[in-house]
Formats: C-alpha cells, sequence, structure tokens
C-alpha cells in the first residue's frame, strides 16, 4: 500500500539538518529564532533517544504477509469460454440468447457472460444480449461499487424495454457474469436461468437466486398479486409467469419485479468452471450433477456440449443454452 504520509522516509538526522538550514535562513524575527531553536533541540532529544523504528516496518511486513497470503488464495487465473445451443421442441422458435466475450476496459480483462432466456418473443432477449452489458460497464461508479451499479443498470435497462422494445407481452430472464482480471466474479440475476462456480475440491456453488413463485409468493403478494398452479401443478404468477422477476413484461410490472441478486465471488486458486445456463438444463440436473458431468473434461465448449447432451438425454423439451468458463 502507498505510504501518503509526507516526509515519513526521511530519518532523524536529515529532518535535524534541514531544521539547522531554516533557521540558518531565518529572517531575525527573534519569534521565529526561539521556535527553530526549540525545534532544533526537540530534533536532537528525539535523535538521542532509543527508538523502535521496526515499528512501520513491522506493519509494511504484516501487510505484505497479509498480501502474500491473500495471493495465494485469490490469484489472478487465466480464463477461457465455450458454449452450446440447442432448441427445444416446445412449438415456437428460439428464445434463448448468450453473451460470450472478452475485452479490455480501463485497463482491466474482463470476460462478459450471460443466458437471456426469453419467453412470449424473442425481442427482450435480443436487446439484452446487445445492450445490458454496456449499460453495466457505463455506470460511473461500476469499478467501485459494482453492486449498485449493476442494480441501476438493470433497472435503467429495464425501464427502456418496457417504453421502446415490448409492449404488455414478453419478457426474458437474464444471468450475467463478470470476470475481472481473473480474481473476482461480478454474478446477477433475474428469473430462472442460473450460474453456479465449480471448484476441484468437489463443491458446486449456486451463486444465483431462482426467482421461482412459491419462493417469492410475498413479494408477488405484497404487490397485489396472486401465485396459482396451473393443471400440471407449475406455480404461476397471476396465472402467467413462472417467474417472479423478468425484464418486460410490462402486463405484469406491477406484481414482479427486474431487481437483480447479485453476487461478488472471489476466483479462488482450485475454481475450475463456472457455468451458465437456462432452465432448459436446471429442469432435469441439479447443480452437482451439472459438475461432476464435466469434471473431467478440459476444454470449455466440449463441457457445455457434455452438458445439453445430457439434458437431452434426460428429456428436456426446452430450448437450453449453455456457457461454460474456465480457469487454469
Amino acid at each position: 500500500m502507498k505510504d501518503t504520509t509526507k516526509n515519513s522516509t526521511y530519518g532523524p538526522e536529515e529532518i535535524l539538518m534541514h531544521a539547522v538550514k531554516k533557521r540558518r535562513s531565518a529572517s531575525g524575527d527573534l519569534n521565529n529564532a526561539v521556535k527553530l531553536q526549540e525545534e532544533e533541540d526537540h530534533l536532537r532529544l528525539e535523535e538521542e533517544t532509543p527508538h523502535d523504528n521496526n515499528d512501520d516496518d513491522d506493519d509494511d511486513d504484516d501487510e505484505e504477509e497479509e498480501e502474500e497470503e491473500e495471493g495465494k488464495k485469490y490469484c489472478r487465473r487465466g480464463f477461457g469460454h465455450g458454449y452450446h445451443l440447442v432448441k427445444g421442441q416446445m412449438g415456437h422458435g428460439m428464445e434463448d440468447y448468450i453473451v460470450a466475450d472478452t475485452k479490455t476496459v480501463k485497463g482491466h480483462n474482463l470476460g462478459l457472460y450471460a443466458i437471456f432466456d426469453g419467453h412470449s418473443g424473442r425481442d427482450v432477449a435480443d436487446y439484452l444480449k446487445n445492450h445490458l452489458f454496456d449499460n453495466i460497464l457505463s455506470q460511473p461508479d461500476f469499478w467501485k461499487n459494482p453492486q449498485e451499479a449493476t442494480k441501476r443498470a438493470y433497472k435503467t435497462t429495464d425501464d427502456y424495454i418496457l417504453h421502446n422494445v415490448v409492449g404488455p407481452r414478453g419478457g426474458s430472464t437474464a444471468v450475467t457474469a463478470i470476470v475481472i482480471d481473473g480474481k473476482k466474479l461480478v454474478v446477477a440475476n433475474v428469473g430462472d436461468s442460473r450460474a453456479v462456480l465449480c471448484r476441484k475440491s468437489d463443491v458446486a456453488k449456486q451463486i444465483t437466486v431462482d426467482h421461482e413463485p412459491e419462493k417469492e409468493r410475498d413479494l408477488v403478494e405484497s404487490k397485489g398479486g396472486f401465485v396459482s398452479k396451473n393443471p400440471d401443478n407449475d406455480a404461476r404468477v397471476d396465472g402467467q409467469l413462472a417467474m417472479t422477476r423478468a425484464f418486460g413484461d410490462g402486463r405484469l410490472k406491477e406484481h414482479i419485479s427486474a431487481r437483480p441478486d447479485i453476487e461478488i465471488v472471489e476466483i479462488l486458486s482450485d475454481t475450475k468452471f463456472l457455468i451458465l445456463a437456462s432452465d432448459g438444463l436446471w429442469k432435469v440436473m441439479s447443480n452437482e450433477e451439472a459438475w461432476h458431468q464435466i469434471k473431467e473434461i478440459g476444454n470449455a465448449e466440449e463441457a457445455a456440449r457434455s452438458l445439453i447432451d445430457e439434458a437431452l438425454a434426460r428429456g428436456s423439451k426446452d430450448d437450453i443454452s449453455c456457457v461454460v468458463v474456465s480457469f487454469n
């Protein structure tokens, strides 16, 4: 850490010499002369008195040890990605969109990854694919407060969609993940698209929240809506939507939200994969099953394809999109 204390690198002898020079250059003012004499005497006394000069060094050493220890745990990791998508058998066109990209912004090496699972049309998901990350990264406080910046970008994007992109019908889930310098992740989501972080220690940690009607019934009812079940026993907001948070869906906006859940996650030395996928995968596969499906695969694109092939083998009929980020 940079020390901003003035003169902190000077020793007592250098300070004493500086005080003497000041005295010699004084204009003869008596008060100044007395003051300078007191400074000189004080500095001589300090020089003669034993000092524990290792205090600052000890603090610096402690900081260096802490940074070294943290560096072992939260190290800069290289990363790459792969993805795969398949159209489902639900009688409509493909409504899933993805982002899998890398770029440099303000000297930071970023990975930008997302799943947008549209419903009642593809317009909202398509718009999110082209604009959401730009809206997030253009927030002036993103680098200092990524949570608030991301939350604000989700809201302004949803407001624009409701007024300019889609009418009362049509919406999309979103799960976005920003890898910053291979050291940390900023992950946000609305809806039921999910992100799971996999570590070599056999940990598959879900870092998003599935915004399902039964889980957030209180939220819906507090806004004046209701949750009911269809003939297939699936819960729906106002009998229509299978999630409580989404972009768009103007006809239901009074009863749902586009406010994301956000997690800032450190990338550890044993972090191996980040999986992002639409619910076409998660309906038939648990987080742990997804991790075990790909844990021995080294290539991210092969891993994404393997997950979707397994979901299809298990009978998934929905559109399925999957992005896998690998860390090395």
